[in-house]
């Protein structure tokens, strides 16, 4: 009996093969040529693999001892029972010797073999969902951004209100007379407080607001009545919700723009929130006001 040098296992002297583990027992001390092999230098021995003289050797045909068990598949050559591989081929000579190790060897590669394919993809996954994340946390601001670059890069366009409305009107000075482009009629109110509202027939983006107060653009009219010195204008979106712009006013003659960039805008109030100029039998004098949209 002698160990496999392999695993450990007894093995008979006769055995090429360790059973246990397929190991290959008669490699050579010296892998010089034997002389009593055919040839006229002799054939070399066997020696372990990494030589280039190593040769793997035929199957021997001569058995030196009498075994009893299941021929190798392969060689031919009886067995023991229990033996996993040929003692003279090393072929497995059960089914579930080597065809285990064999799949689970090739399926180990498909699925871990190229991580850097998975460490790919999982870096593909995190972008997208940081860039989604992203698009989440800042999308408001960007669409803020490139509306604000719109409005810088678009020209405005006058739009005229479909109504006109007023909480209080002097006689002779509708609401009207504030939107119909003349600089000699005007919109009169009678105290602070009072409001004129327009509405319009579709929403748009409101770029701006240019104001005239006052009862007119000469000198002596201007100052002829009070003027508004201060608004407050309620612009009311096409989704029901307002926004408050307050709007001060210089008390000059001329035009005052407020820009305000809002979208959607359906209906404009103007409030009257401050007076220059009031006194005994004036009233307050609203001009003229204009809107501008983006084309």
């Amino acid at each position: 009996m002698r160990l496999c040098t392999q695993c450990g296992a007894p093995m008979r002297d006769a055995d090429d093969f360790c059973g246990n583990c397929g190991t290959y027992l008669g490699w050579a001390a010296d892998p010089s040529p034997r002389p009593d092999e055919p040839g006229p230098e002799g054939r070399p021995g066997p020696v372990p693999p990494g030589r280039p003289e190593a040769r793997r050797p035929l199957p021997s045909a001569v058995d030196d001892e009498v075994v009893v068990g299941p021929p190798c598949p392969a060689c031919g050559v009886a067995n023991p029972p229990g033996r996993r591989f040929c003692r003279r081929c090393a072929t497995p000579l059960t089914p579930g010797a080597n065809g285990a190790i064999g799949r689970a060897r090739r399926r180990w590669p498909r699925w871990h073999g190229d991580t850097s394919r998975w460490l790919r993809r999982l870096t593909a996954l995190l972008a997208v969902l940081v860039l989604l994340v992203l698009a989440i946390l800042f999308y408001p601001a960007a669409l803020a951004l490139v509306e604000d670059v719109r409005d810088k890069t678009s020209t405005p366009v006058a739009v005229g209100p479909s109504s006109s409305t007023a909480t209080a009107e002097v006689p002779g000075h509708p609401a009207a007379a504030a939107v119909d482009g003349l600089s000699n009629r005007y919109w009169g109110a009678n105290a602070v407080g009072d409001a004129v509202e327009f509405g319009f027939a579709s929403p748009f983006r409101l770029l701006s607001v240019v104001v005239h107060t006052g009862a007119g653009v000469e000198e002596r009219a201007f100052t002829g009545q009070a003027r508004v010195a201060a608004l407050d204008m309620v612009l009311t979106t096409a989704d029901g919700t307002s926004r408050t712009v307050p709007l001060p006013l210089a008390d000059r003659v001329g035009p005052q723009r407020v820009d305000t960039a809002v979208s959607g805008v359906v209906r404009v109030r103007l409030v009257v929130r401050a007076v220059a100029g009031q006194g005994p039998g004036r009233h307050i004098a609203l001009g003229e006001v204009e809107f501008f949209r983006r084309p």
